[in-house]
Formats: structure tokens, C-alpha cells, sequence
């Protein structure tokens, strides 16, 4: 038994070895390219320049972010998990009503309403209002 626990490990210390000698063989295989010069180095003002969807850009790279789109964001993926959660649910419904009744039908009830209440908040305090 005692054995047994050891050898997960072993395991754990191959897998964390080969995350670590993945990337890091990638780097210097890239960095042993470079010096040998089959990829080619040859900066320009064009290569360098910042790029901006085909046009020069607007502001320098150093523009400020609007705050306004954290909340939003966050939101979004709070109402993105909440799908996560329901969907394996509402496919297993017909099964999970047969076995727990009305009990789980309230638990997802009771689920939807705390995120109601979170975004009737959101709403009361004009998070979304621009």
C-alpha cells in the first residue's frame, strides 16, 4: 500500500518533467535556428511598427481602457457558467426527475434565483448604463 502511494509520484514527477521540458526544448531549438541563421532576422520600421487591424493606429500603445467593460465582462461570464451548469441539468432532467422528484426541479430553481438576484443588483446600481 504505502508503495503504491509513492509510485502516483512518480507519476506526478514525469508529467511535471515533461511540462517542463516541452517548452523549454522548444525554446532552444528555436534559439539554436536563430543562431545558425536559417530563420532569418531582418527588422524594418513596418515589421516593428504597431499593428492595428490593417490601419495606424490611433492612440500610442499605452491607451487607457475604459473601466466600464470589467463589469460587463464579468457578467458575461457569470451568465456563461450559469449555461455550463444547466446544461448537463436540463439534459439529464427526465433520468434525475424519476430518481430525486421535485427536490432537484427546486434546487435549479433556487440556483437561478441567486443569479436573478445578482443581476437585479447589477441593474439597481446602473452597472450596465452607460
Amino acid at each position: 500500500m504505502f508503495d503504491e502511494y509513492f509510485h502516483q509520484y512518480g507519476f506526478i514527477a514525469i508529467f511535471t518533467g515533461l511540462a517542463l521540458a516541452v517548452p523549454l526544448g522548444m525554446i532552444f531549438v528555436s534559439w539554436l535556428l536563430f543562431k545558425i541563421t536559417i530563420r532569418p532576422y531582418m527588422p524594418n520600421y513596418v515589421k516593428q511598427s504597431i499593428y492595428e487591424c490593417g490601419f495606424e493606429p490611433i492612440s500610442g500603445p499605452w491607451n487607457q481602457f475604459n473601466f466600464r467593460y470589467y463589469p460587463v465582462a464579468l457578467l458575461f461570464i457569470i451568465f456563461d457558467l450559469e449555461v455550463v451548469f444547466l446544461f448537463p441539468w436540463a439534459v439529464s432532467f427526465g433520468a434525475m426527475s424519476r430518481e430525486f422528484g421535485v427536490f432537484i426541479l427546486i434546487e435549479v430553481i433556487v440556483f437561478i434565483g441567486i443569479l436573478a438576484l445578482g443581476w437585479i443588483y447589477a441593474l439597481k446600481k446602473n452597472v450596465l448604463n452607460w
